[in-house]
């Protein structure tokens, strides 16, 4: 159980080597009101002088702090002469091993070094405290300012124990120098990042000359550890109370209950340092000064007693928090597995990838217009599905909504049929007219017609990019090639583009070219005739009627062609008739007449054209582009010059592989540290 500590320290090396913190690993997170005795708690814990000093807010930036214990400097020596390696396999374990193998040449008894600063040693403590000063001051100015950039410092001695601590800024109220007024919250938002982690213990550290239940530590605890199962309280300056009174009540959790412990220290007065009062002496008299004024307490505080219980503490928690760990690692490494190979190998042959992407994307292009292609979108229509609705929904509800007779009034058919006659009044419907007036309906029928077009253009057009989203990824790694692919495409749909307007122009040009008053489902104009005159026939009282109509029909139309200068005049072809002219039977049969012979033949036209579009537009457009679209991209990119040019990797696309790449590195060397533990290890 010894190396479960050391374990979760290399796993942290692993990680920050690839600087991400997708893994929440155990450690222990120091947190106290500023001044309350945090980093004097912690140079006990390591027994050296390392961290900086001074009055009001000294801490600025969280100090991740690994102490990781390693054998004697003789042990080692004599370890690397080839001798005593026997003793040191033995009483090593792992660890020191680690440490002789990563710094063979240090001749330090105790050192620590920076992540910041790769290979260099410190074996002098106070360039360790003077390097903390100067990379704190790098990110959070000289000026009182904070910043919750992390450093990384790892100190080896053979008298610390394995433990992880992050010393964080403490909590402040008042922002001073450079500190910004939220100064209080931003703090307490640094702390909260780190304790929320529910991998960690929570090292809370009071004064015992303060008021145990006004400390903002245990409240901020409290508050991700409603329970207590992680944390630890630490009372401090036990030595500065009141005359008459002490921290009895406290230490024994009458006051507020602490399910990890309470243990009281004796921090080293700001004369002990000024004076240079060592660290041995200290801890001397911190036992001196518990044995006399809390003798039933002694053993169970103190810094000695603290450093002990925070690995014990740490080693078993890292115990509860290891199957989850690995389960983590484990389902991490398969989710960037998985995206490293959708980011694909870096190109080796040009060639064969080239041919490949382009028949991978000619081939998903084709299968989205079948409708078998992998990515089927279930949230609109797309490919061939929303072709097939724009023929039949689109279109086909178009030529529906037209109206045959729709812009052609009686006033119209009227003068129609007049200037097919010339001077002479007509006994008969001039055929004439009828063709005039049914061509003049059937041209309406081209625009949908040519609507219909540009839409399944538009709809292959955004085929292209469905592709390149959705069905092929290796082009989001060449842009260049992606470009390249969109213009050819592109191209090709636009030199097919007018050659099927043109078609479908012609299918209307056809109709309007010969009225076929012969088509089988026409109506026989002899039929249509009998048909009205037998339907006036009985609305009509006799021939009389007949022929008193004709006489007023003459009379008003000798008024209607009169002068021009006179105000009763009429102009039929520019100016609507008049609510007060009434048709005469006549005109109210060939207009019948006339109407009925347009309906009829437009109907039959519109279910040619709605029939015959839609088979023009899939043979010219859709059928060709995907008959010759692979064909067409390999004769337009498969040139020797242009390979290397459009199998340039975007940098994004590269960037992110190396990343995910070392990640998986990182997470696969993470998986192999936690298999070395075994069971066993963990009781």
């Amino acid at each position: 159980m010894e190396t479960l500590i050391p374990t979760i320290n290399r796993l942290q090396e692993v990680f920050l080597t690839v600087g991400a913190e997708v893994i929440q690993l155990p450690q222990i997170v120091v947190v106290g009101s500023q001044s309350s005795g945090k980093s004097s708690v912690l140079e006990s814990l390591v027994g050296r002088d390392f961290l900086p000093r001074g009055s009001g807010i000294v801490t600025r930036r969280p100090l991740v702090l690994q102490l990781v214990n390693v054998a004697p400097l003789q042990e080692r020596l004599k370890t690397e002469n080839g001798v005593g390696s026997a003793r040191s396999s033995m009483c090593g374990n792992g660890v020191k091993q680690n440490a002789q193998f990563s710094y063979p040449g240090v001749k330090a008894e105790e050192w620590g070094t920076f992540l910041h600063c790769k290979n260099q040693i410190f074996a002098d403590f106070q360039e360790i405290r003077r390097e903390i000063e100067a990379e704190t001051e790098r990110t959070s100015g000289d000026n009182k300012g904070i910043s919750p950039e992390p450093i990384y410092l790892k100190i080896f001695s053979p008298k610390v124990l394995n433990l992880t601590l992050v010393d964080l800024p403490g909590i402040t109220k008042v922002p001073v120098g450079d500190q910004p007024e939220d100064i209080e919250a931003q703090v307490e938002e640094m702390i909260s990042s780190f304790i929320s982690n529910p991998n960690c213990l929570i090292l809370t550290v009071s004064p015992a000359n303060s008021d145990l239940a006004t400390s903002d530590a245990l409240k901020l605890a409290r508050e991700v550890d409603t329970d207590g199962r992680r944390t630890l309280l630490v009372v401090s300056k036990l030595d500065l109370m009141d005359a008459g009174t002490d921290a009895l009540e406290v230490l024994l959790g009458r006051v507020i209950p602490v399910r990890l412990g309470i243990i009281g220290v004796v921090n080293r007065s700001q004369h002990d340092i000024n004076t240079q009062k060592s660290l041995e002496d200290s801890m001397r008299d911190e036992q001196t000064f518990l044995q006399r004024h809390y003798p039933s307490l002694a053993s169970r505080a103190g810094t000695r007693y603290l450093a002990k219980t925070l690995s014990r503490l740490l080693m078993h928690h890292i115990r509860d928090c290891l199957p989850e760990l690995k389960t983590r690692v484990t389902v991490l490494s398969s989710q960037y597995q998985a995206r490293l190979n959708g980011y694909g190998q870096p190109v080796e042959d040009h060639s064969s990838t080239l041919l490949q992407i382009v028949t991978k994307f000619a081939s998903d292009y084709c299968h989205t217009i079948e409708g078998t292609a992998r990515y089927i979108q279930t949230t609109e229509l797309c490919g061939g599905a929303r072709i097939c609705y724009i023929f039949h929904e689109t279109f086909g509800r178009t030529l529906q909504s037209i109206d045959p007779l729709g812009g052609l009034t009686e006033l119209d058919i009227l003068t129609a049929i007049r200037n097919a006659t010339g001077p002479r009044p007509a006994l008969f419907v001039p055929e004439v007219s009828f063709e005039l007036l049914v061509k003049r309906q059937i041209k309406r029928l081209e625009e949908p017609s040519m609507r219909c077009v540009e839409l399944v253009h538009e709809e292959l057009q955004r085929i292209i990019q469905h592709c390149s989203s959705f069905s092929t990824q290796e082009l989001l790694r060449f842009p260049k090639l992606h470009d390249s692919i969109v213009e050819v495409v592109t191209g090709l749909l636009r030199k097919r583009l007018p050659i099927t307007n043109e078609m479908v122009h012609n299918l209307v040009s056809i109709e309007l070219a010969y009225i076929n008053t012969k088509h089988p489902d026409f109506t026989d104009a002899a039929q249509v005739c009998a048909s009205v005159n037998s339907q006036q026939a009985e609305a009509l009282d006799g021939g009389m009627r007949w022929k008193n109509e004709k006489v007023a029909e003459e009379r008003v139309a000798a008024a209607g062609f009169g002068s021009p200068s006179k105000g009763q005049s009429i102009n039929l072809l520019d100016t609507a008739m008049p609510v007060s002219r009434k048709l005469s039977a006549k005109e109210q049969r060939d207009c019948e007449i006339i109407q009925r012979l347009i309906k009829c033949y437009f109907l039959i036209v519109r279910k040619s054209i709605q029939d015959s579009v839609p088979k023009t537009v899939m043979h010219f457009l859709v059928n060709f582009v995907k008959e010759h679209l692979q064909s067409e991209l390999v004769g337009q990119l498969y040139k020797q010059q242009l390979l290397q040019e459009l199998l340039i990797e975007s940098q994004d696309t590269a960037q992110q592989r190396t990343e995910v790449a070392q990640m998986l590195e990182a997470l696969q060397k993470a998986n192999n540290i936690i298999s070395e533990i075994r069971e066993t290890h963990l009781w």
